[in-house]
């Protein structure tokens, strides 16, 4: 009998003095704004995949920028204890919170946050987290630091598919720095996943390069439609033509 497969070990909660004050004023901050119907509503629309207070996106950004207004900008460490501290939350908002968060200050972490960033990645996975994770966090991350892209490759073969989707992803915002070779190379090797979250993205990733260099995509796709899933392919020339 093969031995059981162990859960991920969570990454360690750095101490944070900010993220103590930060987590003080959203957990009281939030709830204030809580609309149980639009809650229901929002956690039907999302599948079931986390509970929600029901705070709107713009109230909610509102909010955010009260919990922050005074607060220092943050270190890595700062930002590991916030993200990790707001994913043990069970509602939504609380994890859009640590994204947005993230995104504006993931420019303070280096390559070492990694690990944060799979971690969350894998934890209450749906795309309208995991896609923003990829695109402004890993991807700053990869673009800050070239060796990552080892990681990247290991991401493209997992198992789970919201890693190998954020692998497709992460060069979203990369323009002419897209690394075309891995980019291609990453929708060849999942071109014929049955799930669609995946053959969605590697449409996705095709078609933002595309505004880069059109007809490197044309080509591509021309070349391998015979492996490209449909949907894949439309998505991929959806702006381009074929």
């Amino acid at each position: 009998m093969p031995p059981p497969t162990l859960a991920p070990v969570p990454p360690p909660l750095p101490a944070s003095e900010l993220a103590d004050e930060i987590l003080a004023r959203l957990v009281v901050t939030y709830p204030r704004a809580a609309d149980a119907e639009r809650a229901r509503e929002m956690a039907a629309y999302m599948k079931g995949v986390a509970p929600f207070l029901g705070v709107m996106s713009t109230e909610r950004r509102a909010l955010s920028r009260a919990v922050l207004a005074g607060l220092p900008r943050p270190d890595e460490a700062d930002c590991a204890a916030v993200a990790l501290r707001c994913w043990r939350l069970p509602e939504r908002e609380y994890h859009y919170f640590a994204v947005d968060y993230l995104r504006r200050y993931v420019r303070a972490c280096s390559s070492a946050f990694l690990p944060v960033a799979r971690h969350l990645v894998t934890g209450a996975s749906w795309w309208d987290t995991v896609d923003l994770l990829a695109a402004h966090v890993v991807g700053g991350l990869v673009a800050a630091d070239a060796g990552l892209r080892r990681d990247m490759d290991r991401w493209i073969e997992d198992d789970d598919r919201w890693v190998a989707r954020t692998a497709l992803l992460h060069q979203l915002r990369f323009k002419d720095a897209t690394d075309t070779e891995r980019l291609f190379a990453y929708c060849l090797r999942q071109s014929g996943h049955p799930d669609f979250f995946i053959r969605k993205a590697v449409g996705w990733c095709l078609r933002e390069y595309a505004k880069t260099d059109p007809g490197a995509v044309r080509a591509f796709v021309a070349d391998h439609s015979d492996r490209l899933a449909p949907l894949s392919a439309r998505e991929a020339l959806r702006n381009v033509g074929a």
